[in-house]
């Protein structure tokens, strides 16, 4: 009771009313109005300012239309072989034959391409439908590679026609030669299955290495030609390596997203 009567009577006291108020001292004030100034920033930062972003998404350098498992019609023994892997041939033409209870039957190519496996070899026994070789679809052997990626989906929503991808080939040191330039050219509209990944590339295994993680959706991303290469193509570097780059060669690309402003990520 004795400290709420000081209190009160306090209070009833008219002491030092002429006395100003004192809200903050100078020091709160200089820290107030750099704290200010710091948010306006961020603000105007947020709003105006933009940031780059990049995915990695794994592939392989292929022909954009891809390959074609060619298959035996006749059930027998090889007898000959006339093709190599890395041959390119002109459709119809003249691939093996086969000895059957009957004749000695020739299979031929059902479309241009260059062979880029084969399976049988001479003396090989094979049953109807077989896989004799796999041909990459490609009318001269000059027809330019394309690098084909297979992205996630949620990955894939966000990359757009144009966008520039940085491609590291797996047979070519990177600290060395630098990286392949390229721009995406078409994105799925779809993710495909392994069995429809495996048909195009010709190769099941690959088809089962893409879709581990779940069915991806193809990117497809045009490679930079640069007639002052050795592999045709631009390099982060001036030359890039001092040999042709192949298709079938596995690549990891870094593809650029749309920059986008920081209150993009803020809002819903």
């Amino acid at each position: 009771m004795q400290f709420r009567q000081k209190a009160l009577a306090k209070l009833q006291a008219p002491e030092e009313l002429d006395i100003p108020v004192r809200l903050a001292r100078p020091q709160g004030r200089l820290a107030l109005a750099v704290t200010a100034a710091v948010m306006a920033a961020a603000a105007f930062w947020a709003v105006t300012g933009t940031i780059s972003a990049k995915v990695g998404v794994p592939g392989i350098l292929t022909r954009e239309q891809g390959s074609y498992v060619l298959q035996s019609p006749y059930a027998g023994q090889v007898t000959a072989v006339y093709a190599q892997e890395g041959q390119s041939l002109p459709s119809g033409a003249k691939l093996l034959t086969v000895r059957t209870s009957r004749a000695v039957e020739t299979v031929r190519t059902v479309a241009a391409g260059r062979v880029t496996a084969l399976t049988a070899k001479i003396g090989t026994v094979v049953a109807t439908g077989a896989d004799l070789a796999t041909l990459e679809h490609a009318d001269a052997p000059d027809d330019p590679l394309v690098a084909v990626l297979y992205a996630r989906s949620g990955d894939a929503s966000s990359i757009a026609p144009g966008a520039k991808v940085d491609l590291t080939v797996q047979t070519v040191p990177t600290q060395r030669f630098g990286v392949l330039r390229g721009r995406v050219l078409a994105v799925g509209r779809a993710p495909q299955t392994q069995a429809q990944i495996s048909s195009f590339l010709g190769d099941a295994q690959l088809g089962s290495q893409f879709s581990a993680k779940g069915q991806p959706v193809p990117v497809v991303v045009r490679l930079e030609r640069a007639a002052g290469t050795k592999s045709g193509y631009r390099w982060s570097t001036a030359d890039g390596p001092p040999y042709p780059i192949d298709s079938r060669t596995l690549i990891s690309g870094s593809v650029h997203l749309a920059a986008q402003h920081p209150v993009d990520w803020m809002l819903p």
